[in-house]
C-alpha cells in the first residue's frame, strides 16, 4: 500500500505542512472501489437510486427488490496496467418473506512477474497477485415505496505468499418518491476493521547480535501495519421519463469516501422502445486530483418472455494518463 507524503516546508524559519492532499492510495483492498455492471459505469457511476437489477448488490443492496424471479449477471474489465476484473452476481426471490437474496463474486487479477533481487537482477522465480470478495445480500420491502438491504462480504488480498483477510458489510435504503419517476437511494459500503500482510516472506531467521557468539538463528516475523477498508457513503436522485418509444433516465450522486475526498456522479440514459440504449456520464466530480471523468456506452435489452430477458451492455471510461478502461457486463433475468 502506498499512501500520500506531504513534506514540511521551512517558511520564515517555521515548518509549514501541506494540507490540500487527498487519501489516494491509503487503504486495503482497493479494488472493492472498481465499479461493476457496464451500464452503471456507463451513467458515471450514478446509479445508487436505481432498482430492480442483480448489480445492485454491490452498488445499493436495498435496490435489489424489484427483480422478478431469478437473476444472474456477469461483467469483465480491461482494467489498467494489464490487471483484469471480473465480476459475477446471482440472485434468487424469497416470495413468502417479501425479500430477495443475493450473492456475489468479485476478483481483481495481476499477471505473472518476475521477481527481481535488491540490486534489480532475476531470481528466476516468478510471482502474481490476486484479490477476490464473496458476498452475501438480503433485501425486502418495508412498504410499496421503501426497501432496505445488507450485505456481508469475506475479502481476500494475496501478492505472490503473502495474504490479508478481513470482512465487510454494506447497508442501503431505496425510497420510491411521491413524484412519478424519481427515486432516491443511499448507502454505505465497505464498513469494516483493518487488513494487515501475513506470510511466508515476512519470516526470516537472523542474528540480532553479531558480537555476542551464543546468540544466533533466531526466528522472526516482520509485522506489516494495518490500513482501512475504502468505505464509501453514497446518496443519489434518480429521474425517468418516458416520451412514447424515448425512455430517458437521469441520475445524480453525492459520494464521501475515506479514500478520497468528497465528488458528484452524473449520468444519463437514453433508450428506443427499451431495446436499445446510449449513455453517458461523468465520474468524480470536484474530486481533488481527480484522474478520470468521461463515461460513454450503449446496450441492447432483449425480451423473451413476458418477464424473462436478456441484456448486453458496454461501457468506456477515460483515465487520462493512465488509458481507457472497457467494460462488457450482461444479465439474465428469468
Amino acid at each position: 500500500m502506498v499512501g500520500s507524503l506531504s513534506l514540511p516546508a521551512t517558511v520564515n524559519g517555521q515548518i509549514s505542512f501541506v494540507r490540500n492532499v487527498s487519501n489516494k492510495g491509503t487503504v486495503a483492498a482497493p479494488f472493492l472501489e472498481l465499479g461493476v455492471n457496464a451500464r452503471a459505469e456507463a451513467m458515471g457511476g450514478a446509479y445508487v437510486a436505481q432498482y430492480g437489477n442483480v448489480d445492485m448488490m454491490y452498488w445499493n443492496p436495498a435496490g435489489l427488490m424489484g427483480v422478478e424471479g431469478i437473476g444472474l449477471s456477469f461483467s469483465n474489465i480491461e482494467w489498467l496496467a494489464e490487471t483484469s476484473f471480473q465480476y459475477a452476481a446471482a440472485t434468487v426471490p424469497l416470495y413468502g418473506l417479501n425479500s430477495m437474496l443475493g450473492v456475489s463474486f468479485t476478483t481483481l487479477g495481476v499477471p505473472q512477474q518476475d521477481v527481481r533481487d535488491y540490486d534489480g537482477s532475476l531470481t528466476g522465480e516468478r510471482y502474481d497477485a490476486r484479490d477476490f470478495a464473496l458476498g452475501l445480500t438480503f433485501a425486502t420491502s418495508l412498504t410499496e415505496k421503501i426497501s432496505v438491504g445488507g450485505s456481508a462480504k469475506y475479502i481476500h488480498q494475496r501478492i505472490w505468499s503473502e495474504k490479508a483477510i478481513g470482512m465487510a458489510l454494506d447497508f442501503g435504503i431505496h425510497y420510491q418518491t411521491p413524484i412519478e419517476g424519481l427515486s432516491m437511494g443511499t448507502s454505505l459500503s465497505n464498513f469494516g476493521g483493518n487488513m494487515s500482510m501475513d506470510g511466508k516472506n515476512l519470516k526470516e531467521i537472523i542474528d540480532p547480535d553479531p558480537i555476542n557468539q551464543g546468540v544466533n538463528d533466531i526466528p522472526v516475523s516482520y509485522e506489516t501495519s494495518g490500513y482501512p477498508l475504502p468505505q464509501l457513503f453514497r446518496f443519489g436522485l434518480a429521474y425517468q421519463r418516458d416520451f412514447g418509444d424515448i425512455h430517458t433516465m437521469t441520475a445524480i450522486d453525492v459520494m464521501h469516501p475515506t479514500a478520497s475526498t468528497e465528488s458528484i456522479n452524473l449520468g444519463t440514459e437514453f433508450g428506443l422502445r427499451d431495446i436499445v440504449f446510449i449513455r453517458a456520464g461523468y465520474q468524480n466530480l470536484f474530486e481533488r486530483g481527480q484522474v478520470n471523468g468521461l463515461t460513454l456506452g450503449a446496450g441492447v435489452l432483449a425480451k423473451i418472455q413476458s418477464r424473462q430477458q436478456l441484456q448486453f451492455d458496454y461501457a468506456w471510461s477515460d483515465w487520462g494518463r493512465l488509458g481507457r478502461a472497457h467494460r462488457v457486463s450482461m444479465s439474465i433475468q428469468l
